[in-house]
C-alpha cells in the first residue's frame, strides 16, 4: 500500500508500533542547508537523505548521511561495490517512494512496498540517540530514537546496510 496520499497513516503506523515521536511545523525545506534553517533547533540528529540510483537505473538507495558531510560517490562505490551511483530522478522518487523532494526521509521506506531500495546509513549518524524525519511531507519534522527508527525499518521489510562517509 502506498501511504504518500494518506499523510495521516505514518501516524497511525507509529501509533501501532508504540513509537513515540515529537511532531514540528515548519515552512517548506527542501535541502539540508534550509532545514537548519527553518526547522526549529532540537538535539536530534538531522540526517541528509539522498535517493540514488546505480548505473543502469535498476537499483535504488537511500541514503541517510550527517547532514554536515559531502558525499563522495566514488568512496561510496568502493564501500558498497556498486557502480556510477547518482541521484535518481523526481519520477523514480514519486514512483517508488511516494513523495516530492524535500520530503526523502527514512520514513518513506513504508511506500517501498516491492522492496526496490536498500537502505545505506553513514555509521556516525547512527552513534546518537535520537533522529529527525519528515513524515511524507516537508513541511513537518518527526523526531524519534534512533532505536525506534530501526524499529520502522525492520517493519518497513527493510535491513540497514551501514557505511562510512568521511
Amino acid at each position: 500500500m502506498n501511504y504518500s496520499n494518506m499523510q495521516t497513516t505514518i501516524f497511525d503506523i507509529l501509533e501501532n508500533l508504540s513509537i513515540p515521536f515529537e511532531r514540528v511545523h515548519h515552512p517548506a525545506v527542501y535541502t539540508s542547508e534550509q532545514a537548519r534553517r527553518l526547522v526549529p533547533k532540537n538535539p536530534a540528529k538531522a540526517p541528509k537523505n539522498l535517493f540514488l540510483r546505480d548505473k543502469k537505473g535498476r537499483n535504488f538507495f537511500l541514503l541517510a548521511v550527517e547532514e554536515h558531510k559531502t558525499v563522495r560517490f566514488d568512496d561510496l562505490e568502493k564501500q558498497t561495490g556498486l557502480k556510477r551511483l547518482s541521484l535518481a530522478s523526481e519520477n523514480s522518487l514519486q514512483r517508488i517512494l511516494g513523495i516530492t523532494p524535500g520530503a526523502v526521509s527514512l520514513l518513506a521506506l513504508i511506500n517501498d512496498t516491492q522492496g526496490q531500495v536498500t537502505v545505506l546509513i553513514d555509521r556516525e549518524l547512527w552513534q546518537g540517540n535520537r533522529i529527525q524525519a519528515h513524515p511524507l511531507v516537508n513541511t513537518e519534522t518527526l523526531i524519534l530514537s534512533i532505536k525506534d527508527m530501526e524499529k520502522f525499518i525492520a517493519f518497513s521489510g527493510h535491513a540497514i546496510q551501514f557505511v562510512d562517509v568521511a
